[in-house]
């Protein structure tokens, strides 16, 4: 009896299903970008870089991957882009790649490195992005394409990220304006009994259906809102819960819109009904920290010299206890997980100077614990874009007690 035949199972194909799709910019955008990456390659000598992170792949392809547990990456050599993805996302990884694409099969393990060498071939000097690439990706590196020099080009692609073409900083004031609008829609559901994720639910179902009518062409994914109560309002990343609202609450407003990998935020401090005299004082000292800050942000001021001017107003009233991070952030392509421009935050530590077309928020925030008057979690963001003289401010939705306090 003759033996049934078995089709040989492919590594990686190609799957070009259906039509491209409009990317988040135009092609001279991906180009510009891609230039930049192979001057970096050029400087260390890199025969080719391999992508793996959401953002990096997604700055310079347009496409952003859903990992759920699988490899994807992204290599580039002299003279091609090629995006590497999983079988089970279909043809969409290339209609959403700027470049070509390549679908790896999972019939056998490590059909990712096998495609990867296919397209990288046997580089000697190669660029990673070290703060991504897993100790294990590392061996599989090492393994498939012949060991060859290994060079961290992370920090370099940061610095590429942080200073934003026009394009970029284009999509990033409509994230704000898209903020803007679910805020409005939070502050309209503030209301004695309402649940916290009744509220966020408001705000990000006005953003989403904004996105979608603004960037039609765009996939609807991440946008979200963390809108806190009492307690929970002292911590930034707090999660939504279904605590009901009480009169007297302090309130923190979090809206963030993603249009396509980018990120925006717009982030208050709100009350539910007239704050208490300490809660006030808290309150406007905070506001005081953060027209402090939106006035310093400008080219040529260092990151840790703003953060010092602060520092001093909080400490000349003794809260400077109570602030719990830095106070701004770059933007651009980056998530709650996923993504971070480390290199231009806030911070004591960051001496990176800020120049025309970095975009950084201005956010101070100070909490204090439960059994001391005033307690809860008190911040204020704006997004500023700075400029060649100084910085504006793209974010329109107002602060402090004239303007967020609800009546209960």
């Amino acid at each position: 009896m003759a033996s049934p035949t078995t089709t040989p199972r492919p590594e990686f194909f190609t799957f070009r299903n259906g039509v491209p799709a409009p990317k988040p910019f135009a092609p001279e955008e991906y180009a510009a970008r891609v230039a930049g990456l192979r001057a970096i390659m050029a400087a260390h000598g890199l025969d080719a870089v391999i992508l793996t992170s959401m953002h990096g792949i997604a700055y310079y392809t347009g496409f952003l991957y859903c990992a759920f547990g699988r490899p994807f990456g992204a290599v580039v050599t002299h003279d091609r882009v090629t995006s590497v993805s999983a079988n089970i996302d279909g043809g969409q990884p290339w209609r959403r790649t700027e470049g070509d694409n390549i679908v790896y099969t999972d019939w056998q393990r490590d059909n990712f490195w096998r495609a990867v060498r296919h397209v990288a071939g046997r580089p000697r000097r190669i660029g990673v992005e070290g703060d991504h690439l897993t100790l294990q990706a590392r061996e599989k590196l090492a393994d498939f394409l012949d060991a060859p020099e290994v060079v961290d080009i992370a920090p370099d692609a940061m610095r590429q990220r942080m200073v934003k073409s026009a394009a970029e900083i284009a999509l990033i004031r409509e994230g704000a304006r898209v903020a803007d609008i679910g805020g409005f829609a939070i502050r309209d559901a503030i209301r004695a009994g309402a649940r916290e994720i009744d509220v966020a639910i408001a705000g990000r179902d006005a953003m989403e259906v904004e996105i979608a009518r603004a960037f039609p062409d765009s996939e609807l994914r991440d946008t979200w809102v963390w809108f806190q109560s009492g307690i929970n309002t002292d911590g930034a990343h707090n999660p939504v819960t279904a605590r009901p609202l009480a009169p007297g609450d302090i309130l923190s407003l979090n809206c963030f819109p993603m249009i396509s990998g980018y990120y925006t935020a717009l982030e208050r401090t709100l009350f539910l009904g007239e704050p208490d005299a300490a809660s006030l004082k808290l309150w406007e000292a905070n506001v005081g920290a953060h027209e402090l800050g939106l006035s310093l942000i400008r080219p040529g001021v260092r990151c840790s010299d703003i953060v010092a001017e602060i520092n001093a107003f909080l400490e000349a009233r003794d809260l400077l206890r109570y602030r719990s991070f830095g106070y701004g952030h770059s933007f651009g392509i980056l998530s709650h997980y996923y993504g971070r421009e480390a290199g231009l935050e806030l911070r004591e530590d960051i001496d990176t100077m800020l120049e025309p077309g970095m975009v950084v928020s201005m956010e101070p925030m100070l909490t204090v614990p439960e059994g001391t008057p005033g307690a809860g979690g008190y911040r204020e963001h704006d997004i500023l874009v700075v400029q060649e003289t100084g910085a504006e401010n793209i974010t329109r939705f107002p602060y402090g007690p004239a303007h967020n306090i609800v009546p209960a």
